[in-house]
């Protein structure tokens, strides 16, 4: 699956990589990069984090020369007078005045190496109504974003992520060339596709899958592992006997009624109860005006 998202056959929508302290996503951001430039499309950097002199070490010397940088690391609150790219220019006027001069023939692809930069500066419902109407369509075909998820709460953390159509999380494996990359994949159809994937870096910043994805959610269990009756210690029997379960079957629960009862209860006999009610003297019962005694 994250082989499918870097080769961009998933159909683009918003893709957001999820780092913390424990692993970073910035060379797989790389990659991203480098995988759309050699599908020859046009590709738009908002650099909050990266200099353009670390990504011409980190890109394809080719690739590099078509890429479109934005430098929003040199002034990126805008300090000074005429700056490149501002955090305040990441709304939907902006980014599509910036946009509008590319080839319109050629799919766009927006990167962003920082969320987290743009979500300690802008409100986050600003943030995701930009997102939001970047997800659409339009000028661009697919936007990318790196997400520091150790610096925010995880309930901003989430209303970002919901936007996303893939989340891949990034998180270190057993060897220290590895890397687990945990991916959702939201359909346009509204089927979720999960999958954990081990993978490493080739010499040219390309993806290597180590093994085959493994369905997130499916039960795993070891060999040895014994199954743990909860019963087995207890000081009182939950199971019945053969015995006890036949005689429990033959007995005759209280608010069930046989066919002799049922008929008895139905057809009353000469010894049946009746109420037979007699008129007292200060009863006043006017045959002829039953209402009599009401005030009418």
């Amino acid at each position: 699956m994250l082989l499918e998202l870097i080769q961009g056959t998933e159909g683009g929508g918003l893709i957001i990589i999820q780092d913390s302290i424990n692993y970073s996503g910035r060379h797989l951001l790389m990659s991203f990069i480098n995988a759309a430039l050699k599908r020859d499309e046009v590709v738009h950097l908002l650099a909050f984090e990266l200099h353009e002199e670390d990504l011409k070490h980190e890109l394809d010397h080719s690739c590099f020369q078509r890429l479109t940088f934005h430098n929003a690391f040199q002034d990126p609150l805008g300090w000074n007078e005429q700056p490149p790219f501002t955090v305040h220019q990441f709304i939907t006027k902006e980014l599509d005045s910036l946009l509008t001069p590319t080839h319109l023939s050629k799919p766009v692809t927006l990167v962003i190496d920082s969320f987290s930069w743009i979500l300690r500066h802008l409100s986050p419902p600003s943030v995701c109504k930009t997102l939001q109407r970047l997800k659409k369509g339009g000028a661009v075909k697919t936007t990318l974003g790196l997400l520091h998820s150790d610096m925010h709460h995880r309930n901003m953390v989430g209303s970002i992520c919901h936007l996303a159509t893939s989340v891949v999380t990034l998180v270190p494996g057993h060897q220290c060339h590895e890397a687990v990359a945990k991916t959702i994949r939201r359909a346009k159809s509204g089927t979720i596709s999960q999958a954990e994937e081990r993978f490493s870096f080739n010499e040219d910043m390309s993806v290597k899958v180590q093994s085959q994805p493994i369905q997130v959610g499916a039960p795993q269990t070891d060999a040895g592992d014994a199954e743990v009756d909860p019963t087995a210690n207890l000081t009182f029997n939950l199971r019945l006997s053969h015995q006890e379960r036949k005689a429990k079957e033959k007995l005759a629960l209280p608010f069930v009624f046989s066919k002799e009862k049922k008929s008895a209860l139905l057809h009353s006999g000469p010894g049946s109860g009746r109420i037979l009610y007699e008129p007292d003297a200060n009863d006043d019962y006017d045959q002829e005006d039953p209402d009599d005694d009401l005030d009418i």
